[in-house]
């Protein structure tokens, strides 16, 4: 069943490939120091950044698990959308207090806030705990897009992950936060092309839209899950869990995350990055809503053609559901088009692979050797040394790729339980800065600690709550803690310390107050109707 990959499609994929070298390589000239290997100055403009945030969320991960999920996944199916109604809650918390008071700080790394507001500890703490998520959620996404290079060229799976790590590796080293951004825009503009060709072709291949909605399975036609509350009743994908769950793991994700405030601290100013924010919160559902479309189509193509399934390679388990997309682009799609398939796939693996690389050697950077280094560098020899950390982590990330296989039943699901562990009380430590006084490191840091491990708790030994509540558990259990140490007696003596104590005084009271006078609540409002218009949309499509 398998189609040869012709060499007009050979040659697409290596004009791809040569042209993003060759970007890199352009956009190296311009660095001159680490600022601007890691913020780009901070001189771009909202939309390249709005839209590389929303090339790294809609990444391989996506590509390959929404489909799977909303087609092949126990208790899947359109529910996934669900998911995507607190993407401009989240936007609207971040609009109106966390960015304002970043771009104020003029931070390159986001944990420096914390030693600002805490102590060194507690942005010791936060900035190791990321390195490790996120190496280890981005060796996830390696895994995945090696799977599929495998399954196409038949290199084996340690050649693909070496192929695809050296290539992205070597470009992320040469561009910097602006290669990152700009090639995250082209890949970005290839990927909804490629999606929307895939889309057309599954729905000619099923005589039609309504052809193709019919022979979509009823109960997965479901998109919102009001019956069910995910505290015990084994049901995952409700509403609530879905709502509230996502929204702290969106604001934590989006406000919290080196690899995503990096980006948004590379803007020009305040309204950029704001406007930026803002152009993911409307932008991201039509984006989703297509690849999940794409995931009606392979399910209703798979009800039709059931060789196509027994076609799947072997999991362990059942068919690798999470290579349904690219088997089908393979077998489906004419010569050329195959090419340029393959190359949105690599682009949504690189589109998050390149940005975390980066977010990584400027955490370890800030955080840990220029925190540490005593005397001053050159800024060439910080530049060099930063590209230095890039490479470092790009060998790191990809060992860890061969140990990742086994954690959910679909790549989109392991990506998301990874970083729920820790959303809620990384966020709980950032809202405890910017709305408490009492709280000091060593609360915030057993916060920290029990909220993670009460999210243990619940994976290992609660595996009927719903994952999406761990969000908020988490966030609750480090809040109360923290609290609850801060007026202990022995907390209640001893004055309330900061190392610089106007950063608290100038954030959330202060500065905010001033600077919210923009046209931030504009924004606000737009993405507030805007949460209200999806509702509408998920109402009409599952009704």
């Amino acid at each position: 069943m398998n189609q040869d990959i012709t060499w007009i499609d050979w040659w697409i994929i290596a004009a791809y490939c040569v042209g993003l070298l060759a970007m890199a390589w352009w956009l190296a000239r311009r660095q001159e120091s680490r600022e601007d290997y890691y913020v780009a100055g901070r001189e771009v403009g909202p939309w390249p950044v709005g839209l590389s945030i929303m090339a790294t969320q809609c990444s391989t991960n996506s590509i390959l698990g929404a489909p799977a999920f909303v087609a092949f996944a126990a208790g899947g199916g359109l529910l996934w959308l669900q998911y995507e109604l607190a993407v401009p809650l989240a936007m609207v918390v971040l609009i109106l207090f966390a960015m304002p008071l970043f771009r104020h700080l003029r931070l390159v790394s986001v944990y420096a806030y914390l030693e600002q507001r805490f102590d060194l500890p507690t942005r010791l703490t936060l900035s190791g705990l990321f390195l490790f998520v996120r190496a280890f959620a981005t060796a996830v996404t390696v895994y995945s897009i090696a799977l599929v290079i495998d399954l196409i060229t038949g290199l084996g799976f340690v050649a693909s992950v070496l192929l695809l790590g050296a290539f992205t590796v070597v470009y992320d080293v040469m561009g910097g936060i602006r290669g990152v951004i700009y090639s995250d825009v082209i890949q970005l503009l290839i990927l909804a092309v490629m999606l929307v060709l895939v889309l057309v072709f599954l729905v000619d291949a099923s005589g039609g839209f309504g052809e193709m909605w019919q022979a979509f399975a009823s109960e997965r036609k479901t998109t919102l899950d009001f019956s069910h509350h995910g505290l015990g009743d084994g049901e995952t994908f409700a509403f609530w869990p879905m709502l509230l769950g996502g929204l702290f793991l969106y604001v934590s994700y989006y406000g919290c995350d080196q690899s995503q405030v990096q980006r948004q601290l590379s803007t020009r100013d305040i309204d950029a990055t704001n406007s930026a924010l803002m152009i993911n919160g409307l932008l991201r559902f039509p984006l989703v809503l297509l690849y999940c479309l794409v995931g009606v189509g392979i399910a209703a193509y798979a009800t039709r053609h059931p060789e196509f399934i027994v076609a799947l390679p072997d999991s362990g388990g059942g068919p690798e559901y999470n290579l349904a997309v690219p088997l089908y682009m393979i077998n489906a799609l004419p010569a050329g088009l195959v090419g340029l398939s393959l190359v949105a796939l690599f682009a949504a693996a690189m589109s998050s692979l390149d940005s975390v690389l980066n977010s990584l050697s400027a955490t370890t950077m800030e955080d840990f050797v220029r925190r540490f280094h005593r005397g001053s560098w050159t800024a060439h020899k910080e530049l060099i040394l930063s590209r230095v950390l890039t490479t470092v982590w790009g060998v790191i990330t990809l060992v860890m790729a061969f140990y990742v296989d086994n954690i959910a039943t679909t790549v989109l699901e392991a990506i998301n339980k990874i970083g729920s562990l820790a959303n809620g009380p990384i966020l709980a430590v950032f809202a405890l800065g910017f709305l408490t006084h009492r709280v000091r490191g060593p609360h915030a840091i057993a916060g920290l600690l029990l909220g993670i491990a009460g999210n243990g708790v619940c994976w290992i030994f609660l595996p009927e709550i719903s994952w999406l509540w761990w969000n908020v558990i988490g966030f609750a259990v480090a809040v109360s803690v923290a609290l609850v140490l801060s007026i202990l007696p022995v907390a209640a003596n001893r004055e309330p310390q900061w190392v610089n104590k106007d950063v608290y005084e100038a954030d959330i009271r202060g500065y905010l107050k001033a600077e919210a006078k923009r046209n931030w609540y504009r924004r606000s409002l737009w993405l507030v109707a805007w949460f209200f218009c999806l509702l509408a949309v998920l109402f009409a499509i599952g009704g």
